[in-house]
């Protein structure tokens, strides 16, 4: 399993041979300044919710590459209006079986709106099982004791898990959801990118560090193996 970073809360992964992206926010981020994003491609688009953070790309790189779109019912909705066929839509504690894997969608607490204030369903985050690995995408969410409902049932092997505070949870409240995820290796995301969820690096690492886990911060571009 291969992981590139593409900023924020974006992430591609190639599972089996697809290629899934999650919440495509690359072109309106200057820390991202240096992807190229028609060269990303993309069989999978999952989107955690309809923030502007999260789906600014979606629709050029879903009607370039003809990415199936997959999130809630309101989401793959929008897509259909805009010309945009390939959607699957769900909702939180569904799942279906794709060719890459299970995709399960999970709550999380947060808010979800177009940008032009419309709704935009439900927040959520997802379980990818597949052969290689199971693991837990959060999307923006703050901490919630259910997700020891997600290691019960799903027992995932790592999450990507918001820690820039604010808009979500802090790592502080990322690394309880880790206990309770009862995982080790925890990948960062929705930090720096604004302002308002900007963090110490440095600090940060030491926390983890301090709490057991492994906290990755991948550099924007960069690619690991899982």
């Amino acid at each position: 399993m291969k992981i590139t970073y593409y900023g924020h809360s974006c992430f591609g992964f190639e599972i089996n041979g697809k290629k899934l992206l999650f919440d495509p926010f690359i072109s309106p981020n200057p820390l991202a300044k240096d992807i190229d994003v028609e060269s990303i491609e993309a069989d999978y688009i999952l989107i955690s919710h309809a923030h502007e953070d999260h789906i600014a790309d979606a629709e050029a790189i879903a009607k370039r590459t003809g990415a199936k779109i997959i999130s809630s019912f309101e989401i793959t909705t929008h897509y259909n209006k805009l010309g945009i066929e390939n959607t699957h839509p769900m909702n939180i504690g569904g799942g279906w079986d794709f060719d890459f894997g299970r995709v399960t969608m999970t709550e999380a607490v947060h808010s979800s709106s177009f940008p032009d204030g419309s709704y935009g369903g439900s927040p959520a985050g997802f379980v990818i099982e597949s052969k290689e690995k199971t693991f837990y995408y959060a999307g923006d969410t703050a901490l919630f004791s259910d997700m020891k409902l997600i290691q019960e049932r799903f027992n995932p092997v790592f999450a990507l898990l918001p820690i820039g505070d604010n808009f979500t949870m802090d790592l502080t409240d990322a690394l309880k959801a880790a206990d309770f995820l009862n995982i080790q290796q925890i990948i960062g995301m929705h930090y720096d990118t604004f302002g308002f969820i900007e963090i110490d690096k440095e600090k940060s690492l030491k926390e983890a560090e301090q709490a057991g886990k492994d906290l990755l911060l991948m550099n924007i571009g960069e690619t690991k193996t899982f």
